[in-house]
């Protein structure tokens, strides 16, 4: 396959990925596998931060003193967001597929958003209220 071929196949799928409106359903889903993205990056980094561990007590220390400055904490807050919508989102997910819930799934989604941005706020509060 030549790179002008490879390349005009990937600008027809931008463009059909720009041109296809998408809804609801659509929105939850993109989000669900972006979530799952990067909770997935989280765990390789949690791995590398843990090989602290092998370095001794005084490395590891000082690594954790690092993870509580403002930018990991807001990192921290960030990976909250994931976690909670991934977790929730799935739950919907599971509701829809194997429940009755594919006739109620724009509210159970609405419901899933406003759990989520009320359980973010609370992580935050605490996260940020003793800074």
């Amino acid at each position: 396959m030549s790179l002008q071929n490879s390349t005009s196949k990937f600008n027809r799928w931008l463009d059909v990925m720009f041109r296809y409106r998408k809804h609801t359903g659509s929105w939850a889903w993109i989000l669900h596998r972006f979530t799952g993205i990067g909770l997935t990056l989280y765990i390789l980094v949690h791995i590398i931060a843990l090989t602290g561990l092998l370095k001794g007590e005084a490395a590891f220390n000082e690594e954790m003193k690092l993870f509580s400055s403002p930018v990991f904490l807001f990192a921290e807050w960030f990976l909250g967001i994931l976690v909670m919508f991934h977790a929730i989102n799935g739950i919907r997910i599971v509701l829809v597929d194997l429940g009755n819930g594919a006739r109620y799934h724009k509210q159970i989604l609405v419901f899933v958003y406003i759990l989520t941005v009320i359980l973010v706020a609370g992580m935050g509060y605490l996260i940020f209220a003793h800074v």
